[in-house]
């Protein structure tokens, strides 16, 4: 009979703090790079700008106070029921796993956008972030 072997200590740690790499063979969240609000504002602008506004519900929801809220809770708009059922709030974290790949972070979601280049998803949270501090979220 085979023994099974504990894994490193440092692997559990990697584990237990979410630095795994996610399903879909992604990267994981980088926490160390540093967004540009002033290029997030254009990427915004170019990439998201079509579906989205900062203050009124199009195809997607308002962005302005996105961060720091409760996914599936912008005022007025009709979400998916998948994403009105989420549990979690939009922080740099969720945000980058969302624009990373929306359909694996929650499944039946209708967006389908995919913002795969990290220093973008990073450049476009810190503008998302800049925006909701300055709206007090």
């Amino acid at each position: 009979m085979q023994k099974l072997q504990t894994p490193a200590p440092w692997i559990v740690g990697l584990v237990v703090a979410g630095l795994t790499l996610p399903a879909t063979g992604g990267a994981p969240h980088t926490p160390g790079l540093q967004g540009d609000a002033a290029r997030g504002a254009q990427v915004y602008a170019a990439n998201c700008g079509s579906c989205h506004s900062l203050d009124a519900n199009r195809v997607g929801p308002a962005h302005r106070g996105v961060f720091g809220r409760k996914a599936g809770t912008a005022p007025g708009f009709a979400y998916s029921p998948a994403l009105h059922s989420a549990r979690f709030v939009w922080d740099q974290r969720m945000l980058d796993r969302w624009l990373q790949n929306p359909q694996a972070l929650v499944p039946g979601t209708r967006m389908g956008f995919r913002l795969g280049d990290p220093q973008r998803r990073a450049d476009v949270i810190a503008y998302l972030r800049q925006l909701s501090a300055a709206a007090g979220h």
